[in-house]
């Protein structure tokens, strides 16, 4: 895995951050020249991994979120978003389309279920009391493929 350009930041777990992460991720992987949709399913899967960390991690708590954002060769995008919440006690479940550990805050349980969708690979990692690191991948194009 050669790494062309990396890209890491910090940032406090806040509601409003969600957007700004979609935003620092994006400016940075336009300079691998995505498509449009390549980009909006990019944002889309940052932005499901950053609200799950905020919602379901620290759960009204406080904490920080580590993203690292790599361009690999090959035209690849790397992501690694990384909290230090609650953690995920059964992976597989939290995977499954509608499950949510926050229905009474309307979820729709279906966060991995995008960031799937949108992203050639998905990978969960999580310890209960120590956080989830969410790792994704997405091949872009070569522009008239």
């Amino acid at each position: 895995m050669k790494i062309e350009n990396e890209i890491k930041f910090i940032m406090p777990s806040l509601s409003v951050n969600e957007g700004t992460a979609r935003a620092a991720v994006s400016s940075f992987i336009i300079q691998a020249d995505p498509t449009v949709e390549e980009l909006s399913d990019i944002r889309t899967a940052v932005s499901e991994a950053v609200t799950n960390s905020i919602v379901h991690g620290y759960r009204g708590t406080s904490g920080k979120i580590e993203i690292t954002v790599r361009i690999l060769a090959g035209r690849e995008i790397y992501i690694k978003i990384k909290d230090s919440g609650c953690g995920i006690k059964d992976i597989e479940q939290a995977m499954e389309p509608l499950f949510t550990t926050a229905p009474e805050e309307e979820r729709s349980g279906l966060g991995f279920s995008v960031m799937e969708s949108f992203m050639d690979r998905l990978n969960v990692r999580s310890t209960v009391g120590k956080g989830t690191t969410v790792t994704m991948r997405k091949r872009l194009s070569i522009h008239g493929d």
